[in-house]
């Protein structure tokens, strides 16, 4: 089955989860109508509706935690606003208009067809498994080498979520069984280096994702750029993902003074006095699927094939803005060509593939086939817009503003959103979903406890890191299933050897935000 196909099976095929949704549907309604019915509206006051303000995203969040699916818990919180606002029509007064908006044209030019497409034409020319190959036979000679190596494919593989795992675990995996690295251990080593590393490397998609969520919220967030922009300052305070990456790259070099753990601890120790690479009663997760090329049988895969769209990318994206920020000091406007690298990766993938032989009509199924599986995704950053627009509409963030401005300590806040993002993340098994509910509140929020950038760039990277946290650590997440799935292990005993690292990581980072504000703020 496509992404599309497992993601529709595992949210709804569960006669009890669909239950919840459409209880939750209606229960939501019902409300809204009941309240209409005995007032004629919902008053409103400086802005917002009142209580009624925070129905949309909190119905949405609430539901996200029920019935562990955000597609539908979005959609219904934007339905909910559309009644509170007095615009039924949501298909006209929300829908269209997000996704006619300029940020969402760009994350579905990168996302869906840039992103997706050049890894489907790697499944035809087999050229990130060809360079992987050849990167281990330089590199790789041991436990420590083939860890420190999985390390690495993460960070280049570092456009995150299911992008990452699946590229990092199937390539590395047979280089890691090989030098006895426990299947605990490789999940883990996948799964930390997935998003966190695609939230400290900014030039990917995540940038535009976020600013697509935070443009309007605030007069410093006008346009797209401004929150691309934004994002890429923000890398340096976002603790959870420095700290996680540098805890997994002592976990390789073993280097820790102390693994947490002892499952962890237990599966290290089988694996290196020459045990099974699973424990005894583990249920291996099959990974054949995602190890299969489809490379034709008269085509010959090469390093170029993986140099060429890569260095296309990370040239277009990262050397105009390195000259133009640090050479030229334009600090405020530098040159940033990330949709545009996107873009061009692929047609070098297609070039040299037809340079190579390859019939045009094979290169652009490997695109289509990679366009289609992360359809998800963009049916996500819809409703996710949408639901941004609806919190707009019914004055959310003025009304959460209102109520908790004078209530939560400076000091506190970065931690309090980071933990929230956590949980949030944790039950629902989506950091972009997370996102979607919380930055069009924690945005004003921020700026409205200490108007000051610093601050509110602090809340920021906490609601970037915790969602990543909880996104991580979710049983139910992609990134966690796909890691398990890649790397041939069993799911929960990856989550319960990878969360002691992760939470250690975590704590560090709330401890961060809060000396961060107490001493600079």
């Amino acid at each position: 089955m496509t992404q599309t196909e497992n993601y529709i099976q595992s949210r709804f095929g569960n006669p009890k989860n669909r239950r919840r949704i459409i209880t939750g549907f209606f229960i939501a309604l019902i409300i809204a109508g009941f309240y209409l019915a005995l007032t004629d509206a919902f008053p409103e006051q400086d802005g917002h509706y009142g209580f009624w303000s925070i129905m949309p995203p909190l119905v949405a969040i609430v539901l996200a935690f029920w019935t562990r699916e955000v597609v539908s818990a979005l959609f219904i919180g934007v339905c909910l606003g559309g009644v509170i606002a007095g615009e039924a029509n949501i298909v006209q007064s929300f829908l269209i208009p997000s996704i006619g908006t300029e940020s969402f044209a760009l994350i579905l030019l990168v996302y869906l067809w840039a992103l997706g497409g050049l890894i489907g034409i790697w499944t035809r020319t087999g050229g990130a498994e060809e360079f992987a190959t050849w990167a281990s036979n330089l590199m790789v000679r041991g436990p420590k080498t083939a860890k420190f190596f999985t390390w690495i494919m993460g960070l280049i593989f570092h456009q995150g979520g299911t992008i990452s795992t699946v590229l990092t675990g199937a390539t590395v995996r047979p280089v890691a069984d090989k030098h006895k690295v426990s299947h605990e251990e490789l999940a883990y080593m996948v799964d930390s280096t997935a998003s966190p590393a695609a939230t400290l490397i900014p030039f990917n998609v995540w940038p535009f994702y976020v600013s697509g969520l935070i443009v309007g919220t605030l007069p410093m967030f006008s346009t797209p750029m401004d929150g691309v922009f934004f994002f890429i300052d923000a890398v340096k305070y976002n603790f959870y993902a420095i700290f996680a990456i540098l805890i997994t790259l002592l976990f390789a070099w073993e280097k820790l003074p102390w693994i947490p753990g002892k499952k962890m601890r237990a599966a290290i120790k089988r694996a290196r006095e020459g045990g099974p690479l699973d424990h005894a009663n583990a249920t291996p997760m099959a990974a054949d699927e995602l190890t299969q090329k489809k490379v034709p049988e008269d085509y010959k895969p090469g390093l170029i094939d993986f140099f060429g769209p890569i260095g296309a990318l990370l040239g277009v994206a990262i050397i105009p803005f390195i000259v133009t920020y640090f050479f030229m000091g334009q600090k405020e406007d530098p040159t940033l060509l990330i949709a545009e690298a996107f873009v061009l990766a692929v047609l070098v993938g297609l070039g040299i593939a037809m340079a190579k032989g390859m019939k045009l009509q094979e290169a652009i199924e490997g695109f289509i086939d990679g366009c289609k599986g992360v359809t998800i995704g963009a049916i996500i950053l819809a409703l996710a817009v949408s639901l941004k627009e609806v919190a707009d509409a019914v004055g959310t963030a003025g009304y959460v503003v209102s109520i908790l401005g004078d209530l939560v300590l400076p000091a506190f806040l970065p931690g309090v959103l980071m933990v929230l993002c956590m949980i949030i993340a944790f039950s629902t098994g989506t950091s972009w979903g997370t996102y979607a509910v919380v930055f069009p509140v924690a945005v004003p929020l921020a700026w409205a406890v200490v108007p000051d950038p610093f601050f509110l760039t602090l809340c920021f990277s906490a609601v970037i890191g915790g969602a990543v946290f909880g996104d991580q650590c979710s049983p139910i997440s992609d990134t966690t299933i796909l890691s398990s799935l890649a790397t041939g292990c069993d799911l929960m005993d990856h989550v319960t050897t990878q969360f002691p690292l992760a939470i250690t990581a975590g704590l560090l980072a709330v401890i961060s935000y809060a000396l961060m504000v107490v001493l600079f703020v």
